[in-house]
């Protein structure tokens, strides 16, 4: 029964994360449907991955107050529910809409299906391998979702990278109400910190539009000021947790050093693969004349090597901890990203580059997640691990 728990669990986080990359392969494609400037594929990009970021914390809190089951089935009913938004757009306000949803609702999914999941895995090998599960499934989502948004967006049109999430969303909610138990709530009482979560959102969507205004030199301005109003907001989140009665993040949580190292571990996998993965999807597609089928092909690099690196954690475990593992990841995501600086242009340099760092995300992700993961119960507020 546990494995059919962390089955079902483990595929809300492969679809949450193939939501973040099926429609990157698809922006040339959303691009040319709509007749839109080529500057939208910033915005597109990265309108999921603001919304995700910014109420991922929200999401964690609501499901200690609430019930992790509830608010993860709430989560996948709105993620279904958006395909129709974003399947019938018809211009740029409305996928943009759909995205910003689509990783809203996402925010709601993660935390609660991990928290589930580490309740639902004993400690010791029975969690690390489900851990290497869900880090394994997401890591692999994460690039076979190029593959997959570039086949339906071919085949079908790119309207089917936001309507197949219909018919998933429902089996996925079908098979956590038959599977999944349900944990009780961890905070009924206290009020939720409203506005440490604004000013938190407020910081990290803040900072999130800046960086992607940064690409273009018109719009350079606004987005340095957009980050040092996220810097700001986040200076005030800050002062804010230390004040507040019942904190948006237990206070406990800045003193651990495992949720800081894993925190800031699953920050740098992401920053330094997800990026460069948006990246060369565009760069095939726009400056190598490759078709969306052909660009997500060549990504799947990325995606068999992670589930090789993830599959390597459990026996590598024997001899080097999680922090070793960690910097082991990281050391071969660098080697990846530099092959890619060296080999630009080329088409082997990029199935080169990206399937190293896949081999590399796939074990330091396994190992950030393991470090996150290990601390008191009154501090799990389920981090995301990519």
């Amino acid at each position: 029964m546990r494995r059919w728990i962390v089955t079902i669990l483990c595929l809300v986080q492969f679809v949450d994360v193939l939501g973040v990359t099926s429609a990157t392969t698809a922006i040339p494609a959303i691009i040319d449907g709509l007749h839109l400037d080529r500057s939208a594929a910033g915005p597109i990009a990265t309108m999921y991955a603001m919304f995700f970021g910014g109420l991922l914390i929200l999401g964690a809190r609501l499901g200690d107050r609430y019930g992790h089951r509830r608010i993860l089935l709430i989560g996948i009913v709105a993620f279904a529910l958006v395909s129709v938004v974003g399947g019938t757009a018809t211009g740029l306000v409305q996928v943009l809409v759909a995205r910003a949803a689509q990783g809203a609702a996402a925010a709601l999914c993660v935390p609660s299906a991990l928290r589930l999941l580490v309740h639902a895995a004993p400690e010791g090998r029975h969690r690390t391998s489900a851990l290497a599960a869900w880090s394994a499934v997401g890591a692999a989502a994460g690039a076979s979702g190029f593959l997959v948004g570039g086949v339906l967006a071919q085949v079908l049109g790119w309207q089917a990278v936001f309507w197949v999430n219909g018919p998933v969303g429902v089996v996925l909610a079908v098979g956590i109400m038959a599977l999944v138990p349900a944990l009780p709530p961890q905070r009924t009482r206290e009020p939720l910190d409203i506005a440490g979560a604004i000013l938190l959102i407020g910081s990290l969507m803040a900072i999130v539009l800046g960086c992607s205004l940064l690409a273009s030199e018109a719009t350079r301005g606004p987005g340095v000021a957009a980050i040092a109003t996220g810097v700001v907001l986040g200076v005030g989140f800050v002062f804010r947790q230390r004040q507040a009665a019942d904190p948006l993040i237990p206070l406990d949580a800045f003193r651990s050093s495992n949720i800081r190292i894993g925190t800031t571990v699953s920050f740098v996998n992401t920053a330094t693969t997800s990026s460069s993965a948006v990246l060369a999807t565009l760069f095939l597609q726009n400056q190598l004349g490759a078709s969306p089928i052909a660009a997500g092909l060549t990504l799947m690099a990325l995606s068999v090597a992670a589930t090789a690196g993830s599959t390597l954690v459990r026996p590598l475990s024997r001899w080097l901890d999680s922090r070793r593992l960690a910097i082991s990841g990281l050391g071969v995501i660098a080697g990846g990203n530099l092959v890619l600086v060296l080999s630009y242009g080329t088409w082997w340099g990029i199935a080169v580059g990206t399937g190293l760092a896949g081999f590399g995300i796939g074990l330091s992700s396994v190992a950030a997640t393991s470090i996150g993961t290990n601390v008191p119960e009154t501090s799990q507020a389920a981090p995301r691990a990519s």
